[in-house]
């Protein structure tokens, strides 16, 4: 059985040095796209490694069981990274990973398909689902729900500053069809918003939003760092790679608490060695450079946050 080629994953060469990998070692790649940073961190394991791959799409499934069959070492598994620390993949992996991996968002092989309907680039049907076998899709969601619920999700997940026009525009279109189709609603954004951002299309924050929603990444994100903090061994590395500053935020605050330690009363006396931190950064949160942004334009929003485990 032939292997699937596989996209160039961001941050590549900076992944695999973050993780710090051992040539005998356990690691979960928590986003297993087409399987670039998987194929890495293969490449990167002795004969004796190990790596647990995860991914909620059928279709990026279908590729890490390809893989799987060519290589022993990888085991994967279909479910949501929510789920990390609760499924028989990782079930004996419990402080005793060595490192994981999360590529957050939509991967270019969604955005490219029409038939996902996650670009407003490419009309498509309106689905936004990260796993199309599953929970309601976004014109089933867009053509149920109140004005102001679609104003208060495009205002929380997109920070849409004309989230309440939007929402009055869609909500008047609908009135005479269905909205169905990516194509639609991203002519609706854009005749509703005042002010275009500079080299951004009008349609892209308000997508952002119902994409969050629809999957439940921000929820599903906050439950896999709590899994993976559980799976990591001492020493271990947690290495995640956002793309836009709602991610980032809960992955900044993540690592901040646990770096922090226990929590005082702000005025009582405690020493350091009173708080136990649980985890310590890496270095400074890395960004693509110029020449891979050069290459892959989706690398110029990404960001990666390392920490690792130290107890």
């Amino acid at each position: 059985m032939s292997v699937p080629q596989l996209h160039e994953p961001v941050l590549k060469s900076e992944v695999i040095e973050a993780l710090s990998i051992k040539a005998g070692g356990t690691y979960i790649d928590a986003t297993f796209g087409r399987g670039g940073h998987t194929k890495s961190i293969l490449n990167s394991l002795g004969f004796d490694g190990r790596l647990v791959a995860l991914d909620r799409d059928p279709e990026a499934f279908a590729y890490a069981v390809k893989l799987q069959d060519c290589d022993s070492r990888l085991l994967v598994a279909h479910t949501n990274f929510g789920q990390i620390n609760k499924i028989p993949q990782t079930a004996d992996l419990l402080n005793s990973t060595d490192g994981i991996l999360f590529d957050l968002g939509v991967s270019s092989p969604q955005l490219s398909d029409s038939n996902r309907g996650f670009s407003f680039l490419r009309d498509g049907p309106l689905d936004m689902r990260m796993n199309p076998t599953s929970g309601i899709t976004a014109r089933e969601w867009l053509n149920s729900a109140t004005e102001a619920e679609i104003a208060d999700t495009l205002y929380k997940y997109g920070e849409e500053r004309f989230s309440r026009k939007i929402a009055r525009d869609i909500s008047l279109a609908r009135e005479f069809s269905d909205i169905s189709t990516t194509g639609q609603l991203a002519e609706i954004i854009k005749q509703a918003n005042p002010a275009w951002e500079k080299e951004k299309h009008p349609a892209t924050r308000a997508f952002q939003a119902i994409r969050i929603l629809i999957n439940n990444e921000l929820d599903e994100l906050r439950r896999g760092l709590d899994g993976a903090f559980q799976l990591l061994a001492k020493g271990g590395r947690l290495v995640v790679i956002s793309f836009h500053s709602l991610e980032d935020r809960i992955v900044k605050r993540f690592i901040s608490d646990h770096v922090k330690g226990d929590s005082f009363p702000r005025r009582l006396p405690v020493t350091s060695g009173f708080l136990k931190p649980q985890l310590k950064k890496i270095k400074k949160p890395a960004k693509a450079n110029y020449k891979e942004v050069r290459d892959n334009p989706r690398a110029r929003s990404a960001i990666m946050r390392v920490a690792q485990k130290l107890t």
